[in-house]
């Protein structure tokens, strides 16, 4: 599967163009993509281990132990990993590397738990970061492709994306097919409802809407339906307190029904 990689022309497209496309184009576009005698979870390791030893444990860091994280390294297994490698490497490195991980994986490994279980009740992979949209939701989401104009959208417990309209002078829309965990669709001027797997929602061309995980984590398929001058116009988040009331409402009605 191709890695799309978008983050060396979003931060130095017009500053360093060169990079920029040897960054997303090359090192992910075809290094990090070629899985023949690499997996994706060994490239993650190699390359974390890497950088512990090189001391570097800034923000591109960050996006190698979540990416890792997604590949499916576990804290039990990324806290195995740094402890031997402090003993090449050093020991202020580890306790460096290890103060991000924490971050990533959570404080006890609890939250590492909940993912485990969430991505092995799915059927497609939970990608990498999302990190080209990350301005458009709330919390932390994961990509991964699967066709063109397919792709496996997974949030993190009450993680949505701000409102949006899916526009198209003709056709247009999106589908979306819920395939793990629990997650809930509102459109303007109806009621939110929850979303479960094997759920599909039809969005047409020109509603006003968003989706998102319910208080656990959620996948779904998005499919892009054909049309011309597609776009999408990203509107305004949904805060947290509107969030709340909607989730509470929809969980209260939920459990009414199973009584």
């Amino acid at each position: 599967m191709k890695i799309k990689q978008t983050a060396g022309r979003d931060s130095l497209g017009a500053f360093a163009p060169e990079f920029a496309k040897l960054n997303d184009d090359v090192l992910f576009g075809e290094v990090w993509s070629d899985t023949s005698a690499l997996s994706l979870r060994d490239r993650s390791l190699v390359t974390v281990v890497t950088l512990i030893a090189e001391g570097l444990t800034d923000f591109s860091f960050r996006y190698h132990l979540e990416t890792t994280k997604c590949n499916g390294i576990t804290a039990t297994e990324i806290a195995a990993v740094i402890t031997h490698v402090a003993f090449y490497a050093g020991w202020p490195k580890a306790w460096a590397a290890f103060r991000m991980a924490k971050e990533v994986w959570g404080e006890d490994g609890a939250s590492d738990s909940a993912y485990e279980a969430h991505k092995r009740a799915s059927l497609f992979p939970v990608g990498a970061p999302n990190d080209a949209f990350a301005a458009c939701f709330i919390g932390k989401s994961y990509l991964a492709p699967l066709a063109e104009g397919v792709f496996n959208v997974t949030f993190e417990p009450r993680c949505r994306n701000n409102m949006h309209i899916h526009r198209a002078s003709s056709g247009g829309g999106q589908i979306l097919l819920c395939v793990a965990g629990t997650g809930i669709y509102e459109e303007e001027g109806k009621p939110a409802q929850l979303l479960h797997a094997g759920d599909v929602v039809s969005i047409p061309e020109g509603v006003k809407h968003w989706h998102g995980a319910a208080d656990e984590w959620f996948s779904h398929i998005a499919i892009e339906v054909k049309g011309e001058n597609a776009r999408t116009e990203w509107l305004e988040a949904v805060d947290d307190a509107r969030y709340e009331r909607i989730l509470a409402s929809l969980k209260k009605s939920d459990n009414q029904e199973k009584q």
